[in-house]
């Protein structure tokens, strides 16, 4: 006679049990990663509003994402700065901290230049810079109208460019002139309309820019163009003439992307406006 004991088969009813608790378990599992592939899939910093009920650290935390995937050129193509991050877009482009970021871009500038070029000095080596937000400051305007909370009136904002009272940004004048003094031909090239001109040249100069071989504006044959593609032509042409363009600044993305390339590009922050 055997010493080990049978055991009886498992009953109909545990049989359905286990199979339901295995089945509930997949269930769970199957419903958690399809709600964190949604999330995933949902999470846009640009659509999230504060449907949450963010306290108020949580809304400086969420404004300061936005502007730093802004910079970072995520976000693109917006046409207001989001209502509830307004102020704190204000505060960053009125601060010591927008000072110290733009300056850095400018120390980046200097130190590329130390070692990067080997200027031939027969007047054909080049640098561009973009002009609004990069050589003269817009700022004086977005304090009265809203800091990219409100839609952009270009009439208005022409009318204040034809005062040519922007003033320059500091840190860019003052590598302007570096950049020149090395013997390096320097270009503006600029999205400002070409019934501007005037107006822009005696800002420019009034502020204490001067010296640059060209300003090139937008014509009529211009204004169908995004502004990369109007950019990158005027770019192109200078290539063709034969120019080593070493590098490019400005605070748009729209300003340093696209082809013909060059050696190198430095982007000075901007979370007002996006321009492509």
């Amino acid at each position: 006679m055997s010493n080990s004991m049978t055991l009886p088969p498992p009953s109909p009813t545990s049989l359905c049990w286990r199979a339901s608790v295995e089945m509930m378990r997949l269930f769970l599992v199957f419903t958690c990663l399809c709600l964190g592939l949604v999330a995933a899939a949902d999470w846009n910093i640009v659509s999230q509003k504060r449907r949450h009920g963010l306290a108020k650290s949580g809304l400086k935390t969420y404004c300061e994402s936005w502007r730093i995937n802004v910079e970072l050129n995520n976000i693109r193509g917006f046409e207001l700065v989001p209502q509830e991050c307004v102020d704190h877009v204000t505060r960053y482009m009125t601060s010591s901290q927008y000072e110290a970021d733009s300056q850095r871009a400018v120390e980046e500038v200097r130190l590329y230049l130390s070692s990067c070029c080997a200027l031939k000095g027969d007047g054909k080596d080049a640098w561009i810079f973009d002009v609004d937000d990069t050589l003269l400051s817009t700022i004086p305007y977005y304090k009265k109208h809203g800091f990219g909370g409100q839609k952009l009136n270009a009439s208005l904002l022409e009318a204040w460019m034809k005062e040519s009272k922007a003033p320059a940004l500091e840190h860019s004048l003052g590598l302007f002139h570096e950049i020149k003094d090395k013997g390096v031909k320097i270009f503006l090239i600029s999205s400002r309309s070409e019934t501007l001109r005037s107006s822009t040249v005696d800002n420019l100069i009034d502020v204490g820019y001067h010296g640059w071989s060209n300003l090139v504006l937008r014509g009529l044959e211009d204004q169908l163009q995004k502004v990369q593609q109007y950019k990158s032509d005027a770019r192109k042409r200078l290539v063709d003439e034969g120019y080593r363009i070493w590098g490019i600044m400005g605070d748009q993305w729209s300003s340093v992307e696209g082809l013909p390339s060059v050696e190198r590009t430095f982007k000075l922050p901007n979370s007002i406006y996006y321009i492509s």
